[in-house]
């Protein structure tokens, strides 16, 4: 089975968190959403992006492959489903499209082509990432699914005796560092990395994934379901957070029901709410609605796109969406959305393109990675796509 993960409608709706990649680039649970593709298909996994994105991350060539929309976690039973669709079939869970047989590459005529296809249902279980909440909301289940899928496959070593142990649902991989913690898993299990470090003091109460390279600074206290991404070093409080990768929440502060995109710097102290006064749902701006829609949760905090920075005891309302590249600072609390290459808080100025990238390049240097061609060029469009926010 050839497959094409392709954005569908919902890269926009991930934004800002799909400004700078695919939807199926994006991480829950252990692994990103192709990753976790791959632990299903042995053959190639293609991704169907937009034509800025697909310089970095390809545009699809296999003919006659499946399409799936880049949304969809894989599982058991969808992958029933799946073998059983047949050429020149739609499959649709609910009235949404799941997966093409095969899907057209020439998008030219793309409806009038799939209007010929056939429409088939599916009852499969599976999860779907439509809304940048769900990160955090179906975070639990993504890690306890994802550990399922490798542990059988991979070696883990036993905790080390400095260890505090609530239960055994513990998987360290080889390389990892681990002492004097308080490992509790009798509420979902912790999975640590290899090259990852839990550093002397720190709290874990599972279910908690800790990705390679990761670091979990003395004292911490980490809640489940919570992902830090690799090379991502989180200190203070977290509480139900996934953190994309290479990005830093290094000091005390709280930060719960959250997602940071890859290379965001939180300062010390830095706090979000997650839990409005009154206890009602939380509204947060959409950016395909151009305005705020109800998330129908009460506990939702901080989505922050690739690349920004927050400065020492900055205060995030509850619900506040900041876009890429944007650094904030100020005395009071910041907008609940703040547009991408914003400088400031209430009442932001624009950060100015080649002073962003300057940024970015000493903070990837310091891990050894360059800001290449491909990167500028889609932060370039980046900036220019939401100059109308900036207005």
């Amino acid at each position: 089975m050839n497959i094409i993960l392709f954005d569908g409608i919902y890269h926009k709706n991930l934004l800002p968190l799909t400004y700078t990649r695919p939807v199926a680039e994006l991480r829950i649970g252990l692994f990103t959403i192709k990753e976790k593709w791959e632990q299903y298909i042995e053959n190639p996994i293609q991704i169907k992006t937009q034509e800025y994105l697909s310089k970095k991350f390809g545009s699809p060539t296999m003919e006659n492959s499946i399409g799936i929309n880049a949304s969809v976690l894989p599982s058991d039973d969808l992958m029933s489903s799946l073998l059983e669709l047949k050429n020149r079939q739609i499959l649709t869970s609910k009235g949404k499209i799941i997966a093409i047989n095969p899907l057209p590459l020439d998008s030219s005529n793309l409806e009038q082509e799939l209007s010929e296809y056939k429409m088939v249902e599916t009852k499969a279980e599976f999860m779907q990432i439509e809304n940048v909440w769900d990160f955090f909301r179906l975070n639990d289940q993504a890690i306890r699914s994802d550990i399922e899928l490798i542990k059988n496959d991979r070696t883990f070593v036993a905790p080390s005796q400095t260890n505090q142990l609530i239960g055994d649902d513990i998987y360290i991989e080889e390389g990892a560092k681990v002492e004097c913690a308080i490992l509790n898993t009798t509420t979902g299990p912790i999975y640590i990395a290899k090259g990852a470090e839990v550093m002397e003091g720190s709290i874990l109460r599972g279910p908690i994934a800790v990705c390679e390279n990761g670091v979990i600074k003395m004292g911490a206290k980490i809640y489940g379901a919570t992902t830090i991404g690799p090379y991502s070093k989180v200190g203070g409080e977290v509480n139900n957070c996934m953190i994309q990768g290479y990005s830093n929440k290094g000091h005390d502060g709280f930060l719960g029901n959250s997602v940071l995109g890859e290379w965001c710097n939180l300062g010390a102290d830095t706090n979000n709410s997650n839990l409005k006064n009154n206890y009602q749902s939380v509204d947060l701006y959409n950016y395909p609605e151009g305005k705020y829609v109800d998330t129908e949760l009460q506990f939702c905090g901080l989505i922050m796109g690739d690349h920004s920075k927050s400065a020492i005891n900055t205060m995030f309302n509850t619900g506040t969406v900041v876009g890429v590249s944007a650094n904030i600072y100020g005395a009071d609390f910041p907008s609940k959305f703040i547009p991408s290459y914003s400088w400031g808080g209430r009442k932001p100025l624009e950060y100015k393109f080649e002073k962003a990238m300057d940024t970015a390049k000493r903070v990837m240097e310091r891990r050894n990675i360059s800001l290449t061609e491909e990167d500028l060029e889609i932060l370039e469009f980046v900036y220019n796509e939401s100059q109308k926010f900036r207005k």
